[in-house]
């Protein structure tokens, strides 16, 4: 299998096969993975094509210019990662027995995923930070609906609902959210080049991160 055969991350890219749906799949794979390395201003609509293995034309037959596949792109792209942030807060969170080894263990997960999956769409939000103001508007709140902002909202709801049985202080679940998604937030995909932690230090920073959380909102 080439590289070009496969992501960044290894799973296999779709194919067009001739269909129109696998060819509009294909370029939305395409486009993901020239956007996550160029950006949004130098990302070329040929570069997406010859990634997609398409043409030109075939782009255009789907999405009217590039601001519109970009908006399908990075919506598509947030909610996947979303779904499996969700499902990370759910696993661990939605049935609390023992605070403090639950809070570490949704931390190491938290941690883990930052790493070990999405990688393009990390690499994407990177290149989104770095131009926001070259972005069209409409796509980053899209972004951040699909993605960061309703990931909040199920976290503070799993945290509104700990402080509802008195393991946690009462008030702005959604700050309270933000703080633990920073305290356990060890590695940071949106930072490239820097050397990642071993087991033992994210477990370690993960673990004071969860202390310092709850010396702030522990009941």
């Amino acid at each position: 299998m080439t590289r070009r055969d496969t992501t960044p991350g290894g799973t296999p890219r779709p194919r067009p096969r001739g269909g129109l749906a696998d060819k509009r799949r294909a370029i939305l794979a395409g486009a993901l993975t020239v956007f996550a390395r160029d950006g949004y201003t130098r990302a070329g609509v040929d570069a997406i094509a010859a990634e997609a293995g398409v043409s030109t034309r075939t782009i255009y037959n789907h999405f009217a210019d590039k601001a519109e596949l970009f908006h399908q792109v990075i919506q598509e792209s947030a909610g996947r990662a979303a779904e499996a942030q969700i499902a990370i807060i759910d696993r661990h969170l939605r049935k609390v027995t023992a605070l403090e080894p639950d809070l570490v263990a949704f931390g190491l997960d938290w941690a883990a995923q930052s790493t070990t999956g999405h990688a393009e769409h990390f690499a994407l939000t990177r290149q989104v930070n770095a131009e926001r103001g070259h972005i069209p508007p409409a796509a980053i709140e899209a972004w951040q609906e699909t993605g960061p902002l309703r990931v909040r909202r199920v976290l503070a709801a799993r945290l509104a609902a700990l402080a509802d049985r008195g393991l946690l202080r009462g008030g702005d679940p959604e700050l309270a959210a933000v703080h633990l998604l920073r305290l356990v937030s060890v590695t940071n995909p949106s930072f490239p080049g820097g050397v990642l932690p071993d087991d033992e230090e994210v477990t370690a920073a993960v673990e004071a991160g969860v202390r310092a959380f709850l010396h702030g909102y522990l009941s």
